[in-house]
């Protein structure tokens, strides 16, 4: 259950707020964004930072959403998971690795199943994550990946993004929809 109630799915204001967000999301609101309607401000700004996050990075979306995935499951966050492993698999991931990101950050886990690329994206997601620190090693196999500090840095931004977007739906306590 939620810490608090989620607006209605019917939320007509702000009225462009609310529009944006439906346009951004098909049509419709996800609990996270009924969630975040709770202040304008911070759904406004939510909705303009993540569009650019998903729509204006030149870091391939296979990537990104292999790094959302890493970071949803380091911080118990099933919605986001749940939300974006279909992206992965859209983009390009297997069902196989889907499924072992699960595993991610336990002895269980079996990196052999990703490219170096993807690799290296996830020793950054799990650095980032756990230790907010990235290590030289890390850092420069991430670089190398990558392929320019451009898209290292969305990188980043992407796994920063997300940290964030987790904790605020675990702590809300925010579930499936």
């Amino acid at each position: 259950m939620s810490l608090i109630p989620y607006q209605p799915h019917d939320i007509a204001e702000p009225l462009e707020l609310v529009e944006a967000i439906r346009a951004r999301r098909g049509g419709k609101l996800l609990k996270l964004d009924r969630m975040l309607l709770h202040s304008a401000p911070l759904a406004a700004g939510w909705n303009a930072h993540l569009r650019a996050i998903r729509t204006e990075l030149q870091v391939p979306a296979r990537l990104r959403e292999l790094a959302i995935c890493v970071v949803a499951v380091l911080n118990r966050a099933e919605y986001e998971f749940t939300q974006h492993a279909p992206l992965y698999i859209e983009a390009g991931g297997t069902s196989a690795q889907r499924d072992a990101l699960h595993r991610v950050g336990t002895g269980a886990f079996e990196p052999s199943m990703f490219s170096p690329p993807e690799q290296a994206v996830i020793a950054l997601a799990i650095e980032m994550t756990r230790d907010v620190e990235v290590g030289a090693e890390t850092a420069r196999g991430a670089r190398q990946a990558l392929g320019s500090d451009r898209e290292l840095v969305e990188m980043v931004g992407v796994i920063a993004t997300y940290n964030m977007v987790s904790r605020f739906l675990v702590a809300l306590g925010v579930k499936g929809e």
